[in-house]
């Protein structure tokens, strides 16, 4: 039997915004975002993944390499906030859609909802960290209440049916207004509940870390130039790019580090243990394979960690594993030749980052960092599992979508300064070079056809970290373009020629134009 709506709001042919195709879309709408609220409000009380969190994971692990490229290179590193809004919203509009169908029968709301609540149930239940039930409970519960209020909604009250058309717009919008507002409420709570759980169970602000064992050099820098990126990112400046659409909540007491696979001595080590091990600070640049000519995706910090071949070495690597791979607690993968954490390189499992505990969302309580290697062959944030294996034993999360599986970092550079429109007159042109692993020897800046000119560098901290560079310029009216290199401590000079991120990352030298004046 249908389920039929109140006759005078199925039939009445006015087009007032409520009974007409406004009203019952603005309720469809609503509703829909009373489910998400409920879901986000839930999944903050006991500490598990939202739906609108467990679709996003699902779009993140599902679209086609192409459009992940692209949303990285038009949001940067914030794809993942876009990303929710994007779900929000395509789920708002089709909760209109929804609305003006179940004008007259409620059948397809209970259909949609339904569905939308299986679907979303199931991409968040793949999460290692949802659980089993607590996906489907949270979706139970969502759904019904969306329903519960777009059927209050969508009926006019005995009350009104006698008055005019304008008092019912009026009550109508104000039902909505009110269940539009519950929703609000529900996911501001859900998210403050879930980030004050997280942050409990995680212990994050109650670790202090102490300097390594072995001297550090102080920063020498140009930092006092505008615009010029600092040489040490502080950490809240820090990029980060991550499949990861929410932190992961990580207990420090349950937490373990494993090391399994090809070794003579598997073993387990917890965070108490690893923290009692010799550590060592040290300036690595990290950058992520996505990072264009110029772009924003590097940052250069100082890491405090124990050394990797110290705990490979208490495993034992037995010959013939020539992949090392990581997993983070929510499954993400990496793999990269076990040479590169034996041959003298920087790589350090990592639990300090400039003088602090690891943040949240740069992998507490540990990490990955492997100097001169991109982030997603090596950099494993929230780590749980180190297994070696046989290089073609395993393929890592992003070799199947495309990214090449060896993935050395490529020499760059990039003009931080001046501004687009300057003066007249001596400018500094500055930037930032970087080579991990290498080293920067020389950057060289041209500015029109005037002829290259080397430029002053800062005292290299490592050749792991990268350098500012400067040159005084006298410039006069008129626009300008400016270019860089670098040449690496191999005696490798950048190409000219541009090359995109994929599938092992950009080359090219970095170009801007000024206009003086």
């Amino acid at each position: 039997m249908e389920t039929s709506l109140d006759p005078v709001t199925a039939s009445s042919p006015s087009p007032s915004r409520a009974n007409g195709r406004l009203g019952p879309a603005l309720f469809g709408a609503v509703s829909v975002a009373l489910s998400f609220g409920v879901s986000e409000l839930l999944a903050g009380a006991i500490g598990a993944p939202s739906l609108i969190q467990g679709v996003a994971d699902w779009v993140v692990d599902s679209a086609p390499p192409g459009l992940k490229d692209w949303a990285i290179a038009t949001f940067g590193t914030n794809d993942k906030p876009a990303l929710l809004i994007g779900i929000v919203t395509v789920g708002l509009l089709l909760g209109a859609v929804v609305g003006l169908v179940s004008r007259r029968r409620l059948e397809p709301a209970i259909g949609a909802f339904g569905v939308f609540g299986i679907l979303a149930a199931t991409a968040t239940a793949s999460n290692p960290a949802a659980g089993t039930t607590g996906p489907w409970l949270i979706a139970i519960v969502s759904v019904t209440l969306g329903l519960i209020a777009f059927r209050w909604l969508v009926n006019r009250p005995s009350s009104t049916r006698g008055s005019g058309e304008a008092d019912h717009d009026r009550r109508g919008f104000l039902r909505a207004t009110s269940v539009g507002g519950l929703a609000l409420l529900a996911a501001g709570a859900g998210r403050v509940l879930f980030s004050t759980n997280r942050a409990a169970a995680s212990q994050q602000s109650e670790v202090t870390v102490s300097p390594g064992t072995s001297d550090i050099p102080v920063a020498a820098s140009f930092d006092s130039l505008e615009g010029l990126t600092p040489v040490v990112v502080p950490n809240a400046d820090f990029y980060r790019i991550d499949t990861a659409i929410v932190v992961p909540r990580v207990d420090l007491d349950a937490w373990s580090l494993s090391f399994s696979g090809m070794v003579d001595n598997p073993y387990s080590i917890t965070f108490d243990e690893l923290m009692e091990l010799p550590m060592i600070e040290r300036y690595v640049t990290l950058s992520c394979v996505s990072n264009p000519v110029g772009g924003p995706l590097v940052g250069n910090a100082r890491w405090l960690g124990v050394p990797l071949k110290d705990l490979l070495d208490r495993a034992g690597v037995q010959a013939g594993a020539d992949q090392l791979v990581a997993r983070s607690v929510d499954d993400f993968t990496v793999g990269f030749p076990t040479a590169a954490a034996l041959d003298g390189r920087e790589a350090l499992l990592a639990v300090g980052m400039n003088g602090e505990a690891l943040p949240l969302e740069h992998g507490f309580p540990a990490r990955l960092v492997v100097s001169g290697l991109y982030g997603y062959v090596s950099a494993t944030k929230w780590i749980s599992e180190i297994e070696l294996t046989t290089w073609g034993g395993f393929d890592a999360y992003w070799i199947p979508r495309g990214w090449s599986k060896e993935a050395p970092i490529k020499t760059q550079s990039r003009i931080d300064t001046p501004g687009r429109r300057i003066e007249p007159g001596e400018h500094y042109i500055a930037g930032v070079a970087w080579a991990p692993n290498l080293g920067i020897a020389r950057v060289e800046v041209e500015v029109d056809t005037a002829g290259w000119q080397e430029a002053e560098l800062t005292e290299p901290l490592s050749e792991d970290a990268w350098v500012q560079w400067r040159l005084l310029y006298d410039f006069g009216p008129g626009s300008h373009r400016i270019r860089v290199r670098a040449t690496d401590g191999t005696g490798f000079t950048q190409r000219e020629n541009e090359v995109p991120p994929a599938p092992n990352g950009a080359e090219g030298w970095h170009t801007v134009s000024v206009t003086v004046g």
